[in-house]
């Protein structure tokens, strides 16, 4: 008989811009969900498509998701040179036109598809509070709930038009 596959109910990261024998080995066994990428994996874009192929290939499965935070401003791990500087969450805010903070995150899911990511942890959905943690700041959409539950929801459409699935954060949030 063949036994069911179990799959880690996990995400996982690794700890440079290529697996480690150790780390493919560990992966393979762990068979974790998915993965998530952070600064330290990302160099150009030939190196992420090379890891993100090698991530699905240690656990075997095509369809493991890799995720990022790539948000603009503070908040992105995809650079320049080789990637653009995509702006803060609150400099679409300040243009008043949720189709263009669609746009800037359809763009950023171009960029994030063609090197094999496909979820990024944005829209940031806090709503920043007088007495609320600093780290929000410019991540933050707008002021208040309705704008930015509407700005939210322009990012999160332009990432699934690009194919991207976005990954709304933070829960319970700074704000």
């Amino acid at each position: 008989l063949l036994r069911p596959v179990t799959i880690g109910a996990c995400i996982l990261g690794c700890s440079g811009p290529m697996l480690t024998p150790a780390e493919k080995a560990f992966f393979a066994d762990a068979r974790p969900w998915g993965f998530i990428l952070f600064a330290r994996n990302v160099e150009t874009p030939e190196q992420v498509r090379s890891l993100t192929a090698a991530l699905r290939e240690a656990v075997g499965r095509a369809e493991a998701p890799i995720l990022v935070d790539q948000e603009g401003g503070r908040v992105q791990r995809l650079r320049p040179p080789h990637w653009p500087a995509y702006p803060p969450a609150r400099a679409y805010a300040a243009l008043g036109r949720p189709e263009i903070t669609r746009l800037g995150a359809r763009l950023m899911a171009h960029d994030l598809a063609a090197v094999g990511i496909d979820a990024d942890c944005l829209p940031v959905l806090d709503v920043p509070a007088p007495d609320g943690h600093e780290v929000i700041g410019d991540r933050a959409y707008a002021e208040t709930p309705d704008a930015v539950a509407v700005l939210g929801r322009a990012a999160a459409e332009g990432l699934i038009a690009g194919g991207v699935l976005p990954v709304v954060k933070h829960i319970p949030g700074h704000g």
